[in-house]
């Protein structure tokens, strides 16, 4: 993989809207990690040798911002994550004139049906596999979800 490659990868995964996204090939290991909020990213560029391994950090297009990672306090432990089972469009209606499919509050049982996210133009239903109570929703309607993503705090009790 050459560095023009390289460089038109990183525009597209900016401009994408993933926040990470690795790529390994033979023996190239490429790890592209943006921002949510901006176009700018972080690149890690792993090319494996046959006795060795050469690490080259490629600039960035702009100074990343420092990436603050959720710490799950006490009092979420008690809940059950309720995560995204693909990568797509998340939507928390069924239509842009239907009500939210769950709230804050909203008792749940399972087999509900909490969100659709699209993938390809496919709609899927994300479905509770848990009775209980919303307690949070972590995402905002209409936004981009990466696989495993938490999507809603559930209170099981």
């Amino acid at each position: 993989m050459d560095l023009k490659e390289i460089q038109n990868l990183i525009k597209f995964v900016a401009n994408s809207g993933v926040a990470e996204v690795k790529l390994e090939t033979g023996d190239v290991k490429i790890t592209i990690r943006t921002t949510l909020e901006g176009h700018s990213s972080d690149v890690t560029y792993v090319q494996q040798m046959p006795a060795q391994s050469v690490i080259q950090q490629a600039p960035a297009p702009q100074q990343l911002a420092p990436v603050a990672t959720p710490v799950v306090a006490d009092e979420n432990s008690k809940y059950i994550t309720v995560k995204s089972p693909i990568i797509g469009t998340l939507y928390r209606k069924p239509a842009p004139d239907k009500p939210l499919f769950v709230e804050v509050g909203s008792v749940i049982s399972k087999g509900d049906v909490l969100c659709v996210i699209e993938a390809m133009k496919l709609f899927n239903e994300i479905e509770s596999e848990v009775s209980g109570k919303i307690v949070k929703i972590l995402v905002d309607d209409m936004s981009p979800v990466e696989f495993d993503q938490p999507l809603f705090l559930v209170d099981p009790s």
